[in-house]
């Protein structure tokens, strides 16, 4: 990639300094994918370890033990334990939503390109032998009370790769995206099942297990909710409706969400209640009703109250600003940046988020830290969709958003 910044200036004109460090952020961000070719580590990899896995002896609570050390050691551990860089169709996801951003905001066709070869990529990486499209993760999981193997789809992942595919049929118009996006519906619906609460209905995080957890059922409600407009299926809009009610009303009195409602979910983190957010919002905007909007923006509020320091640093949980982690600032930017007509000091706060995230967490290289846990503790390993494609999503969003914001200034 060359000569990024001046053809930037050439398509769009001058560009502010905030605007231009941001772009100039995301392209350094994505030379440093090119040259790793799309490939990294994950937060939850700690199960590749193909020299520590023998260890386990397959039992849950050793494979927790060595999934949740390799990802909370401060020091990246990986290459020792026999973990290997991939690619990651959540990551490749976020990356294809990031190149589309860029393409619309600048109109050079080498976004276009890249994203079209992500997109692509994904409908051949798809998880086998499921009634839609879906995805799921290039590793096993481990957790408390469920254990998943690699390539399960997981309606997290599901969801937000059927978005790219929305945003690529929006932006392209070719009804092949919107026929991927619309099959991964059907996943939801054939695959995943979900659990009743009188009317209402959670949806499960995996065709494995039924597992209630808010952001998963919400950004699942999400797909189902911006496709119906396209393709008219009246069972996809009753779903996500159902699906909201239930995380409506367990609505917190103070306007937050627990992760989950079983006893070991109860948390309260900055990314998970903005996925919870932006799902409430794509129902919105997709359906035009307006029963979720007092939820929606007093969870809003909250989030936007609780969860940011005066400098734009993010804070992780409710109670507690540390660890500062790489999905915390990108998923603050791309909600903040997603309620700009909701909210108009939201952009001012995402440019605090995304200067303060590039200042602190992007690496000299041009991809960004998975945590600090310190000034002077840092864990630097290259997460490849926790940090780096989020992170891309996150910085072209805000850019199209500010380089619009410009051209209606007339500046």
């Amino acid at each position: 990639m060359t000569n990024t910044t001046s053809s930037a200036g050439r398509q769009r004109g001058a560009a502010a300094p905030g605007d231009q460090m941001i772009y100039n952020a995301a392209c350094r961000l994505i030379e440093w994918l090119e040259r790793n070719r799309y490939e990294g580590y994950d937060a939850f990899d700690g199960l590749n370890a193909r020299l520590l896995r023998p260890f386990t002896f397959e039992t849950p609570l050793l494979r927790m033990v060595l999934q949740q050390g390799i990802r909370r050691f401060p020091i990246n551990l990986r290459p020792l334990a026999g973990v290997d860089k991939g690619p990651s169709t959540k990551g490749m996801g976020f990356i294809a939503r990031g190149l589309l951003r860029l393409h619309q905001a600048t109109g050079d066709d080498r976004w276009r390109e890249k994203a079209e070869f992500a997109l692509q990529w994904l409908i051949e990486n798809q998880s086998p032998g499921y009634s839609g499209a879906c995805w799921g993760n290039h590793f096993d999981y481990q957790s408390r009370s469920v254990y998943v193997v690699k390539d399960t789809p997981s309606v997290v992942w599901t969801a937000l790769i059927g978005h790219a595919f929305l945003d690529a049929y929006e932006h392209f118009h070719r009804d092949e995206f919107l026929q991927v996006a619309a099959s991964a519906c059907e996943h939801i619906h054939r695959d995943l099942g979900a659990a009743r609460q009188g009317d209402d209905l959670c949806i499960n995080y995996f065709p494995t297990s039924h597992h209630q957890v808010h952001n998963a059922n919400t950004l699942g409600a999400s797909l189902l909710a911006r496709t119906y407009p396209y393709t008219g299926r009246g069972p996809d809009r009753v779903l996500a409706e159902k699906a909201l009610a239930y995380t409506a009303k367990h609505q917190r009195p103070d306007s937050s969400w627990y992760y989950g409602e079983a006893g070991n979910l109860r948390w309260v983190d900055n990314f998970h209640t903005a996925y919870v957010l932006d799902s409430f919002k794509y129902y919105r905007d997709a359906t035009g009703d307006s029963r979720f909007d007092k939820v929606m923006m007093s969870g809003y509020e909250y989030w936007k109250h609780t969860f940011f320091l005066a400098d734009g640093t993010p804070k992780y949980y409710n109670h507690k600003t540390l660890p500062l982690d790489i999905q915390c600032s990108a998923q603050a930017i791309d909600t903040l940046v997603f309620f700009q007509d909701r909210d108009p000091d939201s952009l001012m706060l995402a440019s605090k988020v995304a200067e303060w995230t590039i200042r602190w967490m992007q690496d000299p290289s041009g991809y960004f830290y998975y945590r600090r846990y310190a000034p002077w503790l840092v864990n630097k390993t290259p997460t490849l969709h926790w940090g780096q494609a989020t992170m891309l999503c996150a910085l072209t969003g805000l850019y199209r958003s500010l380089a619009g914001a410009e051209v209606a200034g007339g500046k």
